[in-house]
């Protein structure tokens, strides 16, 4: 998902040492079953700048957490904007949102972080599905602020079920909508194919899309298709079944990790505090330097280019190829 290191908010930086505490000051339902909040800080105190691509955590009772994208104007500094689609086979995080979260009451926020930014081109292909249209929004303003060439495919069952669509420009040479109830299929590669040689495509939405447009980037110029996924992609198994020995360097600790534990923790069961979020290597909160070592990474945030490198990983999920691990903690 990030294509430069240097291009994501790094864990451990200021916008995501803590979190906050904000007022939901507006809340509309929208596209039947999406509510969109918009959040504020109870003193009226300017929010963390962000940039598009990013997404907060919302710290629900009993310690869920889950991470939705901004899709508001970044350029706002006191309010931050939300969409949540409820689901009805989700962990309970949409539902309380849904049921319980209204106007005028108090939220735990953590972010800004971003692992989807959007870096310069000239030309864009965005294709969302659903509400995987929120992160987009604020690139496809963004686009229009710097002049880029730009199109959105926009998929979803009916158009009455896909948010924010009537605040899209009604150009069809920019946005297209493609609409399952009209029968018009979003065709995710062949779009992905057709767009320019220096085209940078960004993709959200359902695992299904997010694989057609992950399949389609095998013949396209490396990191030239982005993508951010609702749920963690399914993984193979663990490179290794048997124990690995983990380090942490700043104190020198050794710790073993089976196959029953996480890296994660491991870690915390030696006492160190390693920020982490959805659990799933989906938000990129506990990335984790590495020093020593080949990880095996598991997660659906990192590259190609960036799981070749070696030098981190996100303890939630990932392990290790190699019998030791060698981490800056």
């Amino acid at each position: 998902m990030g294509e430069q290191r240097d291009a994501r908010t790094r864990p451990g930086a200021g916008s995501e040492a803590g979190g906050t505490v904000l007022r939901v000051v507006a809340r509309e339902l929208t596209a039947g079953d999406v509510v969109v909040l918009v959040l504020a800080d109870p003193a009226g105190d300017r929010l963390r700048d962000w940039a598009p691509g990013a997404h907060v955590d919302l710290v629900l009772p009993g310690g869920v957490v889950r991470q939705y994208s901004l899709c508001g104007d970044r350029y706002d500094p006191l309010t931050y904007r939300v969409a949540v689609r409820r689901e009805p086979a989700g962990r309970g995080g949409s539902a309380h949102v849904h049921d319980h979260l209204a106007v005028g009451d108090l939220v735990g926020v953590g972010g800004p972080r971003n692992t989807f930014p959007l870096v310069p081109a000239q030309e864009y292909l965005f294709l969302a599905g659903g509400i995987g249209i929120t992160p987009l929004l604020p690139m496809i303003e963004q686009a229009e602020r710097l002049g880029a060439d730009w199109h959105l495919a926009y998929g979803g069952r009916s158009r009455a079920a896909m948010p924010f669509l009537a605040d899209l420009p009604g150009d069809p040479a920019r946005v297209s909508v493609h609409a399952r109830d009209e029968g018009r299929r979003l065709d995710v590669a062949a779009l992905v194919a057709a767009a320019g040689p220096q085209a940078r495509v960004y993709c959200c939405g359902p695992a299904g899309m997010v694989a057609d447009a992950e399949r389609a980037a095998a013949g396209r110029p490396p990191g030239s298709v982005r993508t951010e996924r609702f749920s963690a992609a399914a993984q193979a198994a663990p490179v290794r079944s048997d124990p690995f020995e983990v380090v942490l360097a700043r104190s020198g600790t050794s710790v073993v990790v089976d196959a029953s534990t996480t890296v994660l923790q491991a870690l915390e069961g030696a006492g160190a505090r390693v920020l982490s979020s959805c659990g799933q290597g989906l938000c990129g909160t506990c990335e984790t330097a590495v020093l020593e070592g080949v990880p095996d990474h598991r997660d659906s945030v990192l590259d190609d280019a960036e799981r070749a490198a070696g030098d981190c990983l996100l303890v939630c999920v990932s392990r290790a190829c190699s019998g030791r691990l060698v981490l800056d903690v």
